[in-house]
C-alpha cells in the first residue's frame, strides 16, 4: 500500500471514529477525554499556546462552545446539546487531520492577559519577552511612563508592539516587519487595540524603513532564530508558520547579528535593546564572547532573553 494510501485509509478511519463519537458523547468532560484520545494516538506537537494534549482539548472545546477557559472546570459536567457537540467535534478533526496549531484553526492567540488575531500568514505570538513587559521591569524600565519612543524588530503580528503600548503609556512605537502579508494581521491587530495613532507599521528588513536619525529609547526583538538543522526536524505543525518567520541561518543567529551591529546606532543614550533568541545562550555568548550579556528570567528560564545598554552595544560595532 503506497503512502497516499495509508493516509486515506487513516483519513477515513479517523472520519469514522469522529462520526460515532457524536452518537455517544454527552458532557463537556466526554469531549476532553476522547479529544485527548485522539490527539494522543495522532502524536499531535504542542507549543503554540498549549503544552499537553489535555491543555489544547479544554481550550477548543472551550473555544467553540463559548466557555470561559479559567473556569472550564465547572463546566465539566454539563450535559450539551446534540448541536453543540457537532460543532465541537469537527474542530477537533481538523486538529488531527491538518495537524495545523490550534491558534490557526480558532484565530486567536493569547500572551498572559492579551488576545491576538492570527492567522497563517504570520507566526502564533508567543514570548518570553511578551510574558516580561507587563512585569516590574526595574532596573531596566524604572519609569515607563518616561518612555517616548520604542521600536520593535520583526513584529510578525503586532504582538510585542501592542504590549509595548501598553506599558509604555506615553511612547510612540514603530514596529517594522520583511512581511507585508505579517503586517496585514498587525494592522488588524492594531486596529482591534485602538492603537493606530501610536503604533506605526514598517514595511521592510529591519532597520531600513527607519530614517538615519531616529532614535528610540527601547529596542526589542524577536527575531527568527530556528538553526537550519532544527528547520529540516520541525514537526507538522510548525511547518504551516511562515518559513521567514523562523529560520535563522546555519546557527541561527543572521538575524541577531545583524541586530547587534547597528542597534546602538538607532538608541538613544542610555537606551537598551532586549532581544529573545529561544534557549541560544551558549551559542549567543560563544559568538560575541566580549560583550557583557544579562540575561532575564524569565517564566523559569535564563538562557532566552537578553538585554544590552547602548554603550555595551557600541563596541560590537560593524565588526559582527
Amino acid at each position: 500500500m503506497t503512502n497516499d494510501s495509508s493516509t486515506h485509509l487513516g483519513s477515513l478511519n479517523h472520519g469514522a471514529t469522529f462520526h460515532a463519537a457524536s452518537q455517544h458523547l454527552r458532557t463537556v468532560r466526554d469531549l476532553v477525554r476522547f479529544a485527548v484520545s485522539r490527539f494522543t494516538e495522532a502524536n499531535l506537537t504542542y507549543g503554540h499556546g498549549c503544552e499537553t494534549a489535555l491543555d489544547e482539548a479544554v481550550y477548543l472545546v472551550c473555544h467553540r462552545l463559548a466557555l470561559p477557559l479559567d473556569q472550564a472546570g465547572t463546566f465539566l459536567d454539563a450535559r450539551l446539546l446534540p448541536a453543540e457537540i457537532d460543532q465541537v467535534l469537527p474542530l477537533l478533526q481538523r486538529r488531527v487531520l491538518e495537524r495545523r496549531p490550534a491558534a490557526y484553526l480558532t484565530h486567536e492567540a493569547w500572551i498572559g492577559a492579551y488576545r491576538f488575531y492570527i492567522d497563517e500568514r504570520a507566526i502564533v505570538p508567543r514570548s518570553y519577552i511578551g510574558h516580561w513587559l507587563p512585569s516590574d521591569l526595574s532596573p531596566w524600565i524604572p519609569e515607563p511612563d518616561r518612555i517616548d519612543a520604542a521600536l520593535e524588530l520583526c513584529t510578525g503580528s503586532g504582538c510585542l508592539a501592542i504590549i509595548l503600548a501598553h506599558v509604555l503609556p506615553e511612547a510612540c512605537i514603530d514596529a517594522v516587519d520583511l512581511s507585508p502579508a505579517a503586517l496585514a494581521v498587525a494592522r488588524r491587530n492594531v486596529a482591534d487595540y485602538d492603537m493606530a495613532a501610536r503604533i506605526r507599521l514598517l514595511e521592510g528588513d529591519l532597520f531600513a524603513p527607519l530614517t538615519d536619525d531616529a532614535r528610540y529609547d527601547l529596542i526589542v526583538s524577536n527575531p527568527p532564530y530556528v538553526t537550519e538543522r532544527a528547520m529540516a526536524a520541525l514537526p507538522e505543525e510548525y511547518r504551516h508558520e511562515p518559513r521567514l518567520a523562523l529560520a535563522g541561518g546555519e546557527d541561527g543567529l543572521d538575524l541577531v547579528r545583524r541586530i547587534l551591529a547597528r542597534a546602538a546606532h538607532f538608541l538613544a543614550p542610555q537606551g537598551l535593546l532586549v532581544m529573545e533568541v529561544g534557549h541560544a545562550r551558549e551559542s549567543v555568548e560563544a559568538a560575541f564572547p566580549m560583550t557583557p550579556f544579562t540575561w532575564l528570567e524569565i517564566d523559569g528560564a535564563d538562557d532566552a532573553v537578553f538585554v544590552l545598554r547602548r554603550e555595551e552595544l557600541q563596541q560590537i560595532g560593524d565588526s559582527a
